[in-house]
Order: structure tokens, then C-alpha cells, then sequence
């Protein structure tokens, strides 16, 4: 370093483009190859938090000239946060309700837990709502950093504070000062539970609140319809492709469900919306199976099941990402069928329903069991 320094000292003055060198000293471009290096094969090995300190560095000590490492390090940063925190943030309807059912339900002088910080957007609600404190952890550092910049930004770093944990990693009187009376979470998935919803909230409900919290969201219900759609059966089967039968490709379809936007698939509702599940987070939620009977209303060949959940937030509060919410950013949960089968009129079908406290599964007809 210090003979490139001498090297640019000797140049003449009346050279100006040659006493800034185009990129950084042959030691440092050794170490920005090496770590960029580095950083695109954990990156290809899909270890992206690795990755992204590595890629970090590199564009750092690159400088603004080259952008290989910039680009390296945003593939890394997109695979640790998701996009769909942007659509999440920016979903009106869910923030306006989460803040409705937020200020019905925060007291001044309360504890508040919120789990799953995300960009912090619910502390910074219990916050403004008049909580005393309000302790609120991410599991991903890269977010919980972002997080704390947003809470300081909004000057309420005295009152949240934003820890780097699962919320089952937390204890009361380290990183809660007490048991918090009021709990707020948004960690629902498009079906409701998949996003570890049930043992997060049990394991707050047993170590981190106290007996008579108050929750947020304190009930949620899954709903669903049987559909007519060969667009989304072709979303998940397969049988013929230009003359060929590859319907052993089949042997990959997902046997759970994915999440869309129903308007965007032509289709057809064989029933009206029914209820999957019915779910008190007050209480535990064994994983368990049930019976639900169902009467289409019009006769169809059934390809699949959607699914969408309706949280009661607070009194009179109800969030729902079901197909009349079209702009929701968690879109419809459609669970195809093994096999399509007759639904006619007036004839009730049979559902078997079931869920490992994490993802919802639905068989029917009854003669397939």
C-alpha cells in the first residue's frame, strides 16, 4: 500500500486521471477477487448469509467502479429477505387493519411481545399505541438490523427494542423485563399455519406472557371451495406434452399447497366457502384430523381445493386474504386433487382434513380414504 502511494506521488501533476487509480491496490484487488470468490461459491451453495458478508467486504473495498460485487451481493440479500416483504409492507388493507386492532388493544403502560419483526412496522404501532415497552425479535440479523435503523428512525428506540432470535429463544428478565400482557404477531401464511404459527404462539403463551394477555390476532379460520380449473390442475399434474405421455413426471407434484391469485386462473366455484379449521390461539392446537361435508351447488369435475384464512385481529376487527381481497399480498392457498372427481348438485361431499400444526392437508372424496 504505501509503494502505490509513493508510485502516485511521482506522477506529474499535469496528469490529473492517472493520480486516482481506476481500482484498488494490487493487495486489495487480490482480497476483493478472493472474498468475491468466495462469496459466489456459498452463494451457489446456497449458503446465502455467508455469502452476503463476504460479498459485503468486497463491494466495500471494490469501490464505486466496479459493480460484480454489488451484484453478487444483491443475488444474496434476495435469498435471505424475500421480495414479498415489500408486497407485505405495502398490503393497505392488512396494515390499516393490523393498526386498527392494535391501538383497540394496547393499553398505555403495557409490555408488548411482538413475534416476527419484519421491518418492525407492528413495535412501531404498540409503540405509538402507548406501550410501555415493546420487545420484538427476527430471527434474520440482516432484518433485525434494518428493523432497529426504522424503530431509530421513527424515534422510538427508548421504548423497542428489536432482538436477534426465534421468538422461542427468548427469556423473561433478559431479554423481557417481565412477562408482556399483550402479544401481536403476524406469522400466517397464505393456509393459515405455515409459518410455525401454533408452537411459536403456545411456547409465548407457556414462558412469556402473562395468564391473561391479550392477543393479536386472538382466533383465526380457514376457509375454503371446491373448484372446476384445468389451469391450476396444470399447475401441479401433468400428462401429455407435444404427442408424449410424461405423466410420470407426476411422480414430483407437490401433494400440499401452493399460493396464487384465483382471479388470474379461469375456474369455476363447485360450492360456497366452507370452514377447514377453527383456531383458538388462547389455547393449544394438537395436530389432528376431521370430517367436513360439503354441498356443491352447481354439478363440475372438482380439480382442487382453495384455501384462505379470515383472523379475528380484535372485537369486530377481521383480516382476510380471500379471492374478494385481490390486491392481498399472501394471495390464495389451491391444494390440487390426486384424482378430479364428480360433484354434482345438492350431493354432499366428504373432506378429510388434517394438519401436522404446520400445513393443512384435505383428501376427498370420502372413498379415496
Amino acid at each position: 500500500m504505501r509503494s502505490s502511494v509513493t508510485q502516485q506521488a511521482e506522477l506529474p501533476v499535469s496528469d490529473p486521471g492517472e493520480l486516482a487509480p481506476a481500482g484498488p491496490p494490487p493487495d486489495t484487488a487480490e482480497l476483493v477477487r478472493s472474498l468475491t470468490a468466495r462469496g459466489e461459491a456459498l452463494l451457489h451453495g446456497a449458503a446465502a448469509g455467508e455469502a452476503m458478508e463476504c460479498l459485503r467486504v468486497a463491494s466495500l473495498l471494490a469501490g464505486p467502479g466496479d459493480e460484480r460485487q454489488a451484484r453478487l451481493l444483491n443475488r444474496a440479500v434476495r435469498q435471505v429477505v424475500p421480495r414479498w416483504h415489500f408486497a407485505m409492507m405495502n398490503d393497505h388493507e392488512r396494515n390499516a387493519a393490523y393498526e386498527e386492532a392494535i391501538i383497540a388493544t394496547v393499553r398505555p403502560g403495557d409490555v408488548v411481545l411482538d413475534i416476527g419483526t419484519g421491518s418492525g412496522l407492528l413495535a412501531l404501532l404498540a409503540a405509538k399505541a402507548g406501550a410501555s415497552t415493546v420487545i420484538t425479535c427476527e430471527a434474520e440479523p440482516v432484518i433485525a438490523a434494518a428493523a432497529r435503523q426504522i424503530v431509530r428512525a421513527n424515534g422510538y428506540a427508548d421504548t423497542i427494542k428489536v432482538v436477534d432470535a426465534r421468538s422461542t429463544a427468548l427469556r423473561v428478565g433478559i431479554d423481557l423485563p417481565t412477562r408482556a400482557n399483550v402479544l401481536v404477531t403476524e406469522i400466517f401464511d397464505c393456509a393459515l399455519l405455515g409459518e410455525h404459527a401454533l408452537p411459536a404462539l403456545e411456547h409465548a403463551r407457556r414462558e412469556l406472557l402473562t395468564p391473561n394477555a391479550r392477543l393479536v390476532p386472538g382466533r383465526g379460520r380457514l376457509l375454503g371451495q371446491l373448484v372446476e380449473s384445468d389451469r391450476l390442475r396444470s399447475h401441479n399434474n401433468v400428462t401429455v406434452a407435444c404427442g408424449f405421455d410424461v405423466s410420470p413426471f407426476n411422480q414430483f407434484r407437490s401433494t400440499e399447497y401452493f399460493s396464487t391469485y384465483l382471479h388470474s386462473h379461469d375456474h369455476r366455484m363447485l360450492t360456497a366457502p366452507f370452514e377447514l379449521l377453527n383456531v383458538d390461539f388462547g389455547t393449544d392446537q394438537p395436530a389432528g384430523t376431521s370430517e367436513v361435508t360439503t354441498l356443491p351447488v352447481i354439478d363440475g369435475q372438482c380439480d382442487a381445493v382453495a384455501m384462505w384464512f379470515e383472523l379475528d385481529l380484535a372485537p369486530g376487527i377481521t383480516l382476510s386474504n380471500g379471492p374478494r381481497h385481490r390486491y392481498t399480498h399472501w394471495r390464495q392457498a389451491v391444494q390440487t386433487f390426486d384424482q378430479r372427481f364428480r360433484c354434482d348438485a345438492g350431493l354432499p361431499v366428504t373432506l378429510r382434513v388434517s394438519h401436522d400444526r404446520e400445513r393443512v392437508h384435505v383428501r376427498a372424496p370420502l372413498a379415496e380414504w
